[in-house]
């Protein structure tokens, strides 16, 4: 399992792109969260926040992602479902897209409308996703199984497991420390993990993990790479990479826009 620079044809195995991984709002180098998997030709999005949607596109197609799972609905992780909105409903050539699997928190539908504005009607982006809402359990995304549970952040906020041929990628989402977490990334193969505070600066309970508790989740959990992700511009990256090195002995990186991991 390691970053490759290009994308195959053929995958066996599953494939995680880092559409974009900045946290809060995007930083001269990424977008904000977004991430792409992908299996037996079947792609799937986790998350689409601030900038992600223009960046996307240097991976995969408008109309080529077969799912979407939305962590929660904070901006950074989501806003940019908008402008896809647009591409799907407005799409010049072939008319309105087919509806798209959209999972996420109650209300996303609600929150999405709400952020646009200007819609043509109340219920106008229902015609192009499929919006279906995020419950604690597991279910099938094409060739891909899905398990996922709450974890503690301000809003309803949920982290997911990603399983395909007997391996797993597991994403935070937005979280502080939890059970939940944990139970999730038992034996994970990759854990993207959020690590946005640094240790010993801020201690803020449930809303966000700092480099060194990412650590011990991968720790605990005993997950084969830990890829830390939704640091934000004004935290110092290597500062949370240390604290991470500090507690978990296997290999440790920076997410980074771009990069390629096969699972």
């Amino acid at each position: 399992m390691a970053p490759r620079n290009q994308p195959t044809e053929v995958q066996a195995r599953m494939k995680l792109t880092v559409v974009g991984c900045s946290g809060s709002f995007p930083s001269t180098e990424s977008p904000c969260s977004s991430y792409l998997v992908e299996a037996d030709g079947f792609r799937l999005l986790l998350d689409m926040g601030n900038g992600a949607l223009g960046e996307l596109q240097r991976h995969v197609g408008l109309y080529d992602l077969d799912a979407i799972l939305l962590s929660h609905l904070h901006p950074d992780h989501c806003i940019d479902m908008c402008g896809y909105f647009v591409a799907r409903y407005y799409r010049h050539e072939g008319g309105r897209a087919e509806a798209i699997p959209v999972h996420g928190p109650e209300g996303t539908e609600r929150r999405l409308t709400t952020a646009y504005g200007d819609v043509p009607d109340e219920s106008c982006m229902a015609e192009v996703f499929d919006f279906r809402t995020l419950k604690p359990g597991s279910f099938t995304l094409g060739p891909l199984t899905v398990r996922t549970d709450r974890v503690r952040h301000p809003v309803e906020a949920f982290a997911f497991r990603v399983e395909h041929n007997g391996s797993a990628l597991v994403y935070s989402g937005d979280t502080g420390p939890c059970q939940a977490l944990h139970e999730l990334s038992v034996g994970a193969d990759l854990l993207l993990c959020e690590a946005s505070f640094t240790h010993g600066k801020e201690d803020i309970p449930d809303l966000h993990l700092n480099g060194r508790e990412a650590g011990e989740h991968a720790a605990r959990a005993g997950v084969g790479r830990l890829v830390l992700t939704h640091i934000p511009p004004w935290t110092d990256p290597l500062t949370n990479l240390r604290d991470a090195r500090s507690v978990y002995a296997g290999p440790v990186e920076l997410a980074q826009s771009g990069a390629v991991y096969e699972i």
